[in-house]
């Protein structure tokens, strides 16, 4: 084999410069979200996280309409290029919204306004660069794993970032602030969108020389009328509860029940193989314990901010740290672990003692419970009004960051392997369908967050959550909710990974 062939290609390194910049947008908005709806629009916590969980949730729904127009119509350029576009201009829509917080109305309704568009471009934008990463490379080619994990650091890079400048711009403390952190996060947005469009005819190419990602016929007016009609279902669903006054969260509804629907319409498609069906159905598998996984990890922007910002000592001498920069701890881990666990896994193959995905995404689960078990005896011996030391909450994040590298970029990685080419950007559509669904469940596990003993609640009575009939009274119960689902869902997995290796015939 020729050295060249042992390289990437050069297009590999423009999505990750456009995703990098694509991920500091969105992570820049995160940082600094649920703070902004607590301190700024003044939402309870509880409905600032039901909040949180609806946005991030749909975030990861919409990439099955992205998915399907790519496919059908648009390719994956233009479809990137579409949602490029929409995200920056729902990040300039929420800059405009912090700067109308004077107006509490018109600001709530700005956001819902900016959040739909960003929802709808990032249903474009996610599963189709992607999808480019696994074109770049001829079926076979083990250099996919490991341009995965290259393209999941330019994930991280951005990531670690964007918290520190949205971050340090937006939570100073001033609500007024915030907006300054939104127009960052739209900036980055513009940044990602002009390199894509500038370089992506030059780079964007398969071993062949051809172009990826190519449109594959006009969109017609049928298709073009169901992307305007879901962008006034999601605005509707986003800001329901709000207009009506409703405690029934639709977004719910639609969410898991698209988790059902969606892999029953395609595995029942008839052109499928028998084998084709059998690595897709380990796709749907491994997808049902990711939402596992994500939900508890993703409490990263709900409810281990909130905790940072009220239960954690900040200081470092003089100065205290924004609570929203613990969000840069995680993707700096990526950083700086995932060569090592790059070199770690090619170790095990030379040796023929690499696990397969499924064992991996196991590992995965069982760090995620074993980092909420390190907080949870942080947290055990402490009233609702003691701060813990920051450095048990960094614990928490340097195990859920190993446990991350044991399964997002292996998941992203599996599903273009086991994925027929026909269906490629639906399944990975459907690959975050899980995570739509983890993430509207993080935001109602955050919900379960207690309330803390704080001056303005002396003397009230405090309402406690509760989940199947248990009373979360402290912030330890509320810690041992993550350690018992994620630890059983890893047990789980763990007795099922032979079985899922046979079912996936061949495929590591």
């Amino acid at each position: 084999m020729s050295t060249s062939n042992e390289k990437h290609p050069k297009g590999l390194y423009l999505l990750f410069f456009t995703e990098m910049w694509e991920r500091f947008s969105y992570y820049g908005m995160r940082a600094i979200f649920i703070l902004f709806l607590t301190k700024a629009l003044v939402f309870s916590e509880k409905d600032a996280s039901t909040i949180y969980g609806s946005y991030t949730g749909l975030v990861y729904l919409t990439p099955l309409l992205g998915g399907y127009l790519c496919d059908k119509f648009l390719g994956n350029r233009r479809s990137i290029i579409i949602g490029g576009v929409m995200m920056a201009i729902g990040q300039f829509l929420m800059f405009v919204c912090g700067s109308m917080i004077g107006n509490v109305e018109l600001a709530t309704t700005l956001m819902w306004i900016g959040l739909t568009v960003l929802i709808i471009g990032n249903g474009f934008f996610k599963p189709n660069i992607s999808t480019m990463v696994g074109q770049l490379y001829t079926p076979g080619d083990r250099k996919i794993d490991s341009a995965f994990t290259i393209f999941y650091m330019g994930i991280n890079i951005g990531a670690f970032f964007s918290p520190l400048v949205c971050g340090g711009l937006g939570d100073t403390g001033n609500i007024s602030d915030f907006r300054w952190g939104f127009l960052a996060a739209c900036v980055g947005m513009i940044i990602s969108l002009l390199s894509f469009q500038i370089y992506k005819n030059k780079y964007l190419t398969n071993n062949e020389g051809e172009a990826i990602g190519m449109p594959v016929k006009k969109l017609d007016m049928k298709n073009l009328l169901i992307i305007i009609g879901t962008i006034l279902v999601i605005f509707f669903l986003l800001s329901f509860k709000n207009m009506f006054k409703s405690d029934i969260d639709l977004i719910s509804y639609l969410i898991y029940g698209a988790l059902v629907i969606v892999p029953l319409v395609i595995i029942t498609d008839k052109s499928l193989t028998s084998q084709e069906k059998s690595r897709i159905s380990v796709i749907f598998i491994l997808a049902f314990f990711v939402i596992f996984f994500w939900s508890a990890f993703e409490q990263a922007g709900a409810s281990l901010t909130l905790f940072a910002d009220k239960q954690t000592e900040r200081h470092i001498g003089a100065w205290e740290m924004p609570a929203s920069w613990f969000q840069s701890v995680n993707p700096l881990g990526i950083i700086i672990l995932a060569p090592i666990f790059a070199y770690f896994w090619g170790i095990l193959y030379k040796r023929k003692l690499e696990p397969a995905s499924p064992m991996k995404m196991a590992w995965g689960l069982a760090l995620v419970c074993l980092g909420y078990f390190v907080i949870a005896m942080a947290v055990k011996d402490t009233d609702s009004t003691a701060k813990v030391s920051m450095y048990w909450l960094l614990a928490l994040y340097l195990l859920h960051t190993m446990g991350e590298l044991c399964l997002s970029p292996i998941g992203l990685s599996m599903v273009s392997k086991l994925a027929p080419i026909r269906f490629a950007s639906l399944l990975m559509g459907t690959w975050f369908l899980a995570n739509a669904a983890a993430n509207k469940f993080a935001g109602t596990l955050s919900a379960l967050i207690p309330p803390t003993n704080e001056p303005e609640t002396a003397g009230k009575a405090i309402e406690y959550p509760s989940i199947i009939g248990f009373q979360i009274t402290n912030l330890y119960e509320f810690f041992m909710v993550f350690i018992i689902y994620s630890g059983v869902a890893a047990a789980l997995l763990f007795v099922l990974s032979g079985v899922l290796r046979k079912m996936m015939h061949g495929i590591r």
